[in-house]
């Protein structure tokens, strides 16, 4: 069936969560990219594309995002408001006309 032209692979799959822990290791908490991989028993390949992929944005990037962050939860937080007061105003109209059935 291996016909040769595919990748060998190992079966095992991580997800986004555990990339960016061994990203962080490497990134904040002063692992060296060979003792983060031998510690998490993935390829050394395998994390430097993680790192490459996943790593540290440069700083006026993760500024330019903190401020579209905010942006964003104040715009929620406007929307959660409006919808808040929108389902009292369903609340009172049920009762009323609950109260008026014959």
């Amino acid at each position: 069936m291996n016909d040769g032209s595919k990748k060998k692979h190992n079966g095992k799959q991580h997800d986004k969560p555990f990339k960016i822990a061994a990203v962080k290791l490497v990134t904040e908490q002063g692992y060296t990219p060979k003792q983060a991989a031998v510690s998490l028993g993935v390829p050394m390949s395998t994390l430097q594309y993680w790192m490459k992929t996943l790593g540290q944005k440069p700083q006026q990037q993760q500024a330019e995002t903190i401020d579209t962050l905010r942006l964003r939860v104040r715009e929620l937080e406007k929307e959660n408001q409006r919808l808040v007061m929108e389902r009292e105003i369903l609340k009172k109209a049920t009762a009323f006309f609950a109260s008026h059935q014959p």
